[in-house]
């Protein structure tokens, strides 16, 4: 019986930062909602970029979908209390949406819009469907607060389905070498192990890296099929032959 030769396995195809980046510069504003009945229900996957004010979440949304104003913060921090939609497609085909939700934590805020928002932001946390990611953007000369841990804590039940979750430390050039690698280290610990990023819009520190984050996760690879295996059974003319008494 012969055996069939193998052929080579092929080596995986190398990422290209490229086509995320001009995936992402395709992002557009798609609706806001103070409340989660006024969002609208979407089917592809929903990446939410959440964190304190200050935090530099617009900067980051900004410098990512390289657009100077898709994302804009309130000249008053904590003020703006509406969950943001953009849209992400090619050619006009819709294939994600990033969510941009209001920074916490600010102590202006009246308590009771703070508790309003707390409810609103931790059930669509639990409940949206099509949440697929979520980015958690943190300073790192604070490190997570007890608000972000509060965060992280409602969606570990998500997260431990199956959830993507980034903590990125933004504004990591005001710290040198030394302070980011501990600032890494220690958010790494608080976070449980979860993927924990230095970021940097100034220097552009890790922004093709995250880029590419958001596009394997708006585009999993579906896992490959494998072959059927051949069929070595013995033919019929085997058969016979094998059937036939030796000769002498």
């Amino acid at each position: 019986m012969t055996s069939l030769p193998s052929l080579p396995a092929a080596a995986p195809a190398k990422p290209d930062p490229k086509i995320a980046m001009g995936w992402l510069h395709t992002a557009k504003f798609l609706t806001t909602a103070p409340e989660l009945k006024h969002l609208p229900r979407i089917e592809v996957p929903e990446i939410a970029f959440v964190g304190r004010s200050n935090a530099g979440k617009s900067t980051c949304i900004n410098t990512l979908t390289q657009q100077h104003r898709l994302a804009f913060a309130s000249k008053t921090p904590g003020r703006t209390q509406s969950i943001n939609l953009f849209s992400l497609g090619k050619q006009g085909v819709q294939d994600a949406v990033l969510a941009d939700l209001p920074g916490y934590g600010y102590a202006a805020v009246p308590k009771e819009a703070k508790y309003r928002w707390q409810q609103v932001m931790g059930n669509y946390l639990q409940t949206r469907d099509n949440l697929k990611a979520v980015v958690l953007l943190c300073d790192p000369r604070l490190g997570l607060t007890e608000l972000d841990e509060v965060l992280l804590d409602v969606i570990r039940p998500r997260v431990e389905e199956g959830l993507k979750f980034l903590v990125l430390l933004t504004k990591s050039d005001k710290l040198n070498k030394t302070e980011a690698a501990k600032a890494l280290q220690i958010v790494k610990l608080q976070a449980g192990g979860g993927d924990v990023k230095l970021f940097s819009a100034l220097k552009r520190q890790g922004v093709e890296e995250v880029a590419q984050h958001l596009w394997d996760w708006a585009h999993p690879k579906e896992k490959p099929v494998k072959a059927p295996k051949a069929d070595v059974s013995p033919t019929a003319d085997d058969t016979a032959e094998s059937s036939q008494p030796e000769q002498d």
